[in-house]
């Protein structure tokens, strides 16, 4: 049965130019969807991805990248949006690194893809009227 997880990885210098990701789809089978990549300017990683397989390749892979000294972080979190306090105010929009948060044009309203949010809790920080909220 196939399971998936959101995984946080930091790439040290070192591995930044390693095909470690490629690994996971290639000797562990695992699906992987980049939600979020960025290269810092000292050419360390950053990578959130969702990984999917069965939970022993799943486990394999993740022991595969703590081994190459990649720092693997599971994703437990969730945020949920409570509708009836949001105020459309649009504080979390810019402070949303995938946008999961947006502007919709034609409503003029807030809307939410929690499929797109990786739990950083930024919007649940922000929010004045706390609509947003986290199990952290």
């Amino acid at each position: 049965m196939k399971t998936s997880k959101k995984i946080v990885l930091k790439l040290p210098h070192g591995l930044v130019n390693q095909p470690v990701v490629y690994k996971l789809a290639k000797d562990y089978r695992l699906e992987f969807n980049i939600l979020k990549a960025y290269i810092t300017p000292k050419e360390e990683g950053l990578l959130i991805l969702e990984i999917t397989g069965n939970k022993d390749d799943c486990d394999k892979g993740i022991e595969y990248l703590i081994t190459c000294g990649v720092d693997v972080q599971l994703v437990s979190h969730e945020i949920k949006r409570i509708e009836e306090k949001c105020t459309h105010c649009g504080l979390c929009v810019g402070l949303c690194p995938t946008g999961a948060l947006y502007v919709n044009i034609k409503s003029r309203k807030v809307d939410f893809i929690g499929e797109k949010c990786t739990a950083c809790g930024m919007c649940v920080k922000a929010c004045p009227v706390q609509a947003m909220e986290g199990n952290f």
